[in-house]
């Protein structure tokens, strides 16, 4: 079944009052063949379900990945009555307003993200439930939770909603060193807690992040859905950021196995014929992609000095080509774990060839 027919067979049920089991993101994306959301595969995917008139809720664009979605109608037009405007009931009037004013004119091509912000929900701890104590609870149960789990911090709550506050090694340890008489319940050494909203910019509230050590997330449905540490955020720009890092220092490797072996003229032969202004006056000016080209040439190969073999060295080089260019079109999710393995150890391979050859 293809993508188009799965969306009508649910709206045929949304319109007939039947209900549509939710799923995951990674289920609904990869229904259209995709593992991660690139802004190609969002726009796609907005596209088809714009026009089978259907929405997600919560917007699959701007969730974790592993988060549950379910399918909703998309509302039909309404009549805004103090001024005539035909508005759609989930958009906002000034962009119902500047959508009147365009199709005035010529249509526009557009193709961008609906919603280029990296949203706090997009973390996979915000989407988490959180441990947490109620405020009658023992010092000595969350002291033990705290301990047991490795947290800095537990909310406290009397419900998925209602937060009194928060517990962490830092309010027991000021309680402690300043009360005279002994504390035993939470309520006794919580202070005042911070939250942000699920949809927040995760960049609008990093420093909140590390200002407070942690926020706790709340979602559409006013509950807590997650918190986001410190050490949370470390992990999510380690995924975005190492893999460019990676690839740099890959590239680095490349251009010292070529550097110093080629003329002008054989390194502007692997030029990308679909860019003939652009002048090749070193290797720095080439591509990966023009690399790989070069060194296809046996010829050229034999000129590097490298003894592995040629065909599996230029297939795992085109692999790492393959990724860069996914990574860099900034996806936020983030390349495959497999993708990422793949260029340490190429990079490995590579600090191998380089210390094999300086013993030769």
């Amino acid at each position: 079944m293809t993508p188009a027919e799965r969306l009508e067979e649910i709206f045929a049920k949304l319109s007939s009052d039947q209900s549509v089991e939710p799923l995951t993101v990674r289920q609904f994306i990869s229904w259209f063949g995709a593992e991660r959301r690139g802004y190609m595969v969002a726009w796609r995917i907005s596209r088809a379900l714009e026009r089978a008139k259907l929405i997600t809720v919560p917007d699959f664009n701007g969730v974790h990945i592993d988060s549950r979605i379910r399918f909703a109608l998309k509302l039909p037009p309404v009549v805004e009555a103090a001024t005539g405007q035909t508005i759609q009931a989930d958009q906002p009037l000034e962009e119902a307003t500047l959508d009147a004013q365009l199709t005035e004119s010529s249509p526009l091509i557009v193709g961008a993200s609906a919603d280029p912000a990296f949203r706090v929900g997009r973390l996979g701890s915000a989407n988490i439930k959180p441990l947490s104590v109620a405020p009658d609870c023992s010092l000595a149960e969350a002291v033990t939770l705290m301990l047991r789990h490795d947290y800095s911090q537990l909310p406290v709550m009397t419900n998925e909603r209602d937060v009194k506050g928060i517990v962490s090694w830092e309010s027991v340890g000021s309680r402690l060193a300043l009360r005279k008489q002994p504390i035993s319940a939470v309520r006794e050494c919580m202070k005042e807690h911070f939250e942000v909203l699920s949809t927040d910019s995760l960049f609008r509230v990093i420093g909140h992040i590390i200002e407070h050590s942690y926020v706790l997330v709340r979602g559409d449905d006013k509950t807590i859905t997650g918190i986001v540490t410190t050490a949370d955020l470390s992990a999510q720009f380690q995924q975005l950021s190492e893999p460019f890092l990676l690839l740099s220092e890959i590239e680095n490797h490349v251009r010292l196995v070529i550097d110093g072996k080629f003329t002008a003229e054989e390194l502007a032969s692997a030029k990308d014929t679909a860019d003939p202004e652009r002048v090749i006056e070193s290797v720095a000016d080439l591509t990966l992609g023009e690399y790989i080209r070069l060194l296809e040439n046996p010829a050229n190969w034999g000129k590097t000095g490298l003894t592995v073999d040629r065909k599996v060295f230029i297939r795992e080089l085109d692999n790492v080509r393959r990724i860069r260019n996914d990574v860099m079109h900034f996806d936020p999710d983030g390349i495959t774990p497999e993708d990422h393995q793949l260029l340490r150890h190429f990079l490995q391979f590579m600090h191998e060839l380089r210390e094999i050859a300086g013993k030769l």
